[in-house]
């Protein structure tokens, strides 16, 4: 006899998918996105750039390797819930520590398997990302719809997952002191710039800049995050503040901070990027890259025209804004995700020239 389905998706036009419930057994009103990686997944769940969103993995097949201590994005992760094909429950991997599963279970994070992903992100391609509820089969489709409309857009995301204060990340032998303006940071940023010297210092992101300052950084670094980068003024506050005092370099939602706070303007992307096969062409050097990216906003490329940034790199799937700079100001920002693990190496020498930035800035 087939097993039952226990839970299912609904969306607001009265579309149902069932599936069966793994992880946390919870009812939750979240935005629908669909993720591109064949593997990666306890990264991407455990990456906060995700709260408040259902991830569905067009790959089919997960948690087939189970969970690894080692390879977290954050302590806590903060993922709305997981949508997927195919759920493996008895990982095949020397390193695994848990099963997927148990660790959802574990940080209070939903699952459904067994649904059609492939017909979930045609659907989340040609009409865009939108709201669902993940619910048990006794919610009616006009109920979970109604449960959608009442429920409000969050916009906290950001302040959800900063660090409620410092904390720091040493290295051996130490060159440089970065200050790491948390958003929703993801761990291996951090080790990316421990491995090139840096003794980090991670701040929330409402700190101010005289608090940054009082660090002494060679440079500060604006991190990844949730949500709609309009909402978090604490931290466009603090880069106008910081700007030409200091190098200042952005990933994600901190370039899209960094360009909010030269005055460009930001907008939400259809579907938004997510997955680690996106081209992106460095206009300086005419050399292309295959990149991560995970977000739903973009920087406004007519924007810039107004403002002392210039384009760097151009997304070479859909031509949005990839990268800006202000040289005067040793600033510089991506949209997408160089130090991303598992994922593309390519773009490693950011990190490499935001330490080149530091030394010129010392040495002036």
């Amino acid at each position: 006899m087939a097993k039952k389905f226990d839970r299912k998706l609904i969306f607001e036009d009265g579309s149902e998918y069932y599936g069966y419930g793994f992880g946390a057994n919870e009812t939750r009103v979240l935005e629908a996105v669909f993720n591109t990686s064949p593997v990666g997944y306890q990264e991407i769940v455990s990456d906060p750039s995700y709260t408040y969103q259902l991830v569905t993995m067009a790959y089919p097949v997960i948690g087939n390797y189970g969970v690894c201590d080692e390879d977290y994005e954050t302590k806590i992760p903060t993922l709305g819930a997981l949508a997927v094909r195919d759920y493996n429950d008895v990982p095949s991997n020397f390193r695994c520590t848990k099963t997927l599963s148990g660790m959802m279970e574990e940080y209070g994070i939903p699952g459904i398997s067994g649904i059609d992903t492939r017909k979930l992100v045609r659907s989340l391609r040609d009409h865009g990302s939108r709201r669902c509820v993940l619910c048990g089969t006794g919610i009616s489709a006009a109920e979970g719809a109604e449960l959608i409309r009442r429920t409000p857009v969050p916009k906290d995301a950001v302040k959800l997952v900063s660090s409620r204060g410092k904390w720091y990340s040493k290295t051996a032998h130490p060159k440089f002191n970065v200050v790491a303006v948390d958003c929703g940071i993801k761990l291996n940023i951090v080790r990316s710039l421990n491995r090139r010297g840096c003794n980090v210092t991670v701040v929330p992101y409402n700190a101010t800049a005289e608090e940054v300052l009082s660090l002494c950084p060679d440079g500060v670094f604006l991190s990844n995050g949730p949500g709609d980068p309009e909402d978090v003024k604490e931290t466009i506050s603090l880069v106008k503040d910081l700007l030409g005092k200091v190098p200042l370099f952005g990933i994600c939602l901190g370039h899209q901070l960094i360009s909010l706070a030269y005055g460009a303007k930001t907008y939400k992307l259809k579907f938004g990027h997510r997955g680690g096969n996106h081209p992106v062409k460095n206009l300086k050097t005419g050399k292309i890259v295959i990149t991560s990216q995970n977000h739903s906003f973009a920087v406004d490329e007519n924007s810039l025209k107004n403002t002392p940034l210039t384009l760097t790199h151009l997304n070479l799937l859909d031509q949005t804004v990839e990268g800006v700079e202000c040289e005067k100001d040793k600033v510089f920002s991506v949209q997408y995700h160089p130090e991303s693990a598992p994922g593309p190496q390519d773009s490693g020498y950011l990190f490499d020239r935001f330490i080149a930035l530091m030394e010129e800035n010392r040495n002036a």
